[in-house]
């Protein structure tokens, strides 16, 4: 049976995406801020956010105000799994599945080359990337992944941008979230019409693919996505 649209880890919504980007470019604010930069009634905002929660995308804390009665909730981006038990748990079940995929198909196993961390890594982002409804392509060796086809070109084409920047910026606390050399080098939004590139590689090393352009994922979210709205009409 095939998946509703709904079941891309709720990603596929433009509000909740506009909430998550907010979250990450400045945690720890609370609920009515969040409504207000994104334009989305408060109560929408707090069942987006409880989604995101529940999914591993964001964590709440209380924020300490010193006054009197329950403390209003701070969101933040996961960028451990410790913080999230839904993150935690989406980590050791991807961990399970790459060591059982490698023992059925030792010719995918790059453990050798890249160590057990690197390809643990590899196993979090993978399906991280197709529960997203991304269809990775990975290719161990040169350490990139295509994402082909890009689902949510189709469904809201005039906010590629937007998902852009956020999913740079989920690829990356993706692979903080496991212990590992692995790390987002640069993001190259459609090299094709229909074809965006991720170029991994290892800590302290360079990219394995001499992919000309493309932007460090460690940029600002407004900053990726005027880059990707550059990208997107170069396409044109």
């Amino acid at each position: 049976m095939p998946r509703r649209v709904d079941d891309f880890r709720g990603l596929t919504q433009v509000s909740r995406l506009r909430l998550l980007q907010s979250v990450q470019r400045k945690p720890g604010r609370q609920l009515r801020e969040l409504a207000d930069e994104t334009g989305v009634h408060v109560n929408t905002a707090r069942d987006h956010l409880r989604v995101l929660e529940e999914e591993g995308f964001v964590v709440s804390a209380p924020v300490e105000t010193g006054k009197r009665g329950r403390p209003p909730m701070g969101y933040s981006p996961v960028r451990k799994a410790e913080h999230s038990s839904a993150a935690q748990r989406r980590l050791e079940e991807a961990k399970d599945r790459g060591r059982l995929l490698r023992r059925i198909a030792p010719d995918l196993d790059y453990s050798e080359e890249l160590g057990d961390e690197a390809s643990h890594q590899l196993d979090v982002l993978y399906e991280h990337l197709d529960d997203a409804g991304l269809e990775p392509d990975v290719d161990e060796g040169e350490l990139t992944v295509g994402l082909l086809p890009c689902l949510y070109q189709d469904l809201i084409d005039t906010n590629r941008p937007l998902i852009c920047s956020v999913h740079a910026k989920l690829v990356r606390h993706q692979l903080e979230q496991v212990p590992g050399p692995l790390e987002l080098k640069k993001l190259h939004p459609f090299v094709e019409p229909h074809r965006c590139l991720l170029v991994l590689g290892l800590a302290g090393e360079g990219a394995r693919t001499a992919q000309p352009g493309g932007i460090d994922s460690d940029r600002d979210a407004a900053e990726l996505e005027q880059y990707a709205a550059d990208a997107m009409r170069s396409q044109r």
